[in-house]
């Protein structure tokens, strides 16, 4: 059995995983009696940690909100992400995160030991972080949305679209994406019955949250290569389908995640998904990326390959446009 003092960490440390535990719960993972649980729970109170009581069959805990912030507990894997994200935070497109970074790191820094303190420093010595312009999200409206993911609540917010029209959308949120510097809000859409991604800098949040909600199946279980297709093919006026011979893998190499999303059909092919305004743009990126192809769609696509490869023969050799 674990001695007092370590058991109180023990107990502080499974109150800071998850919303709430029950008291049951709490006794198995700690191996004493929920008497004990209860006695240890009034000790880190005493402490002043917020510890809330749940009610129901068994009764259970929540660590809640106090009027300052008490000491966390991380593991060195956490304390690892923790240091490396703040350091590479300047860059990032939360508002006013640079500086608030900066200060929280100074304190972390403080009391890491030395072996993960040398960790993050080889880390960071190796790592350059590109400051990107643009427009930026508030932290506590990524907070907002991360609480409701977390318990499950509906969001209610005010949405300006990309023509400037203005909504207000009901959701169950599942997701928060950030895809190069932008922060999106995966949900589904009640009103609409339907999936959809809101760019986060573009709504704000009405309080109170909604009623909690059964979650549904996702749509797909990687979920960022569902989000990259359809960022890559629905906005655009042509959505190209076609079959590449080379693996998934070597496609995906040549082929950027903004660009097309790409789909292991064997060994040796795949199935490629691009989207574009452009048929010329459509038409250079797939001959460029260095496989045969297939074209499935769309038709205008194949005509336009046919003009461009008579155009480029005519460049090639123009001294003899009947040259095979």
């Amino acid at each position: 059995m674990l001695e007092t003092s370590a058991r109180l960490l023990r107990l502080l440390g499974l109150l800071q995983t998850q919303r709430d535990w029950s008291g049951t719960e709490l006794s198995d993972r700690l191996g004493v009696s929920p008497r004990t649980v209860r006695r240890d729970v009034e000790k880190l109170r005493t402490l002043g940690y917020p510890i809330n009581a749940i009610g129901g069959v068994g009764g259970g805990y929540q660590l809640g909100a106090g009027a300052s912030l008490p000491p966390l507990l991380l593991d060195d894997e956490e304390a690892i992400a923790v240091a490396v994200g703040l350091r590479t935070a300047a860059g990032g497109a939360v508002t006013g995160i640079a500086e608030t970074s900066v200060r929280a790191l100074a304190k972390l820094d403080q009391v890491l030991p030395s072996r993960l303190r040398h960790q993050v420093n080889t880390l960071s010595a190796a790592l350059v972080t590109m400051p990107m312009p643009g427009r930026t999200v508030d932290p506590s409206t990524l907070s907002a949305i991360a609480s409701a993911v977390r318990d499950r609540e509906r969001l209610r917010f005010d949405y300006q679209s990309y023509d400037g029209s203005q909504s207000v959308r009901d959701v169950e949120p599942y997701r928060m994406i950030l895809d190069a510097r932008r922060w999106y809000l995966f949900a589904w859409d009640t009103q609409r019955s339907g999936w959809r991604r809101f760019r986060v800098d573009r709504l704000k949040i009405r309080t109170p949250t909604g009623p909690r909600f059964r979650p549904r199946a996702l749509p797909a279980e990687d979920l960022a290569s569902y989000f990259a297709l359809g960022r890559n093919t629905a906005q655009f006026r042509y959505r190209a389908v076609l079959t590449m011979h080379g693996s998934a893998m070597e496609v995906a190499d040549e082929v950027p995640s903004t660009l097309g999303g790409v789909e292991p059909i064997d060994d040796e092919t795949c199935l490629l998904r691009i989207g574009s305004d452009s048929l010329d743009h459509l038409a250079v990126w797939v001959a460029t990326f260095g496989f045969d192809f297939v074209v499935h769609e769309p038709p205008e696509l194949v005509e336009h390959l046919r003009t461009l490869t008579t155009r480029l023969r005519r460049a090639a050799w123009p001294e003899d446009n009947d040259c095979p």
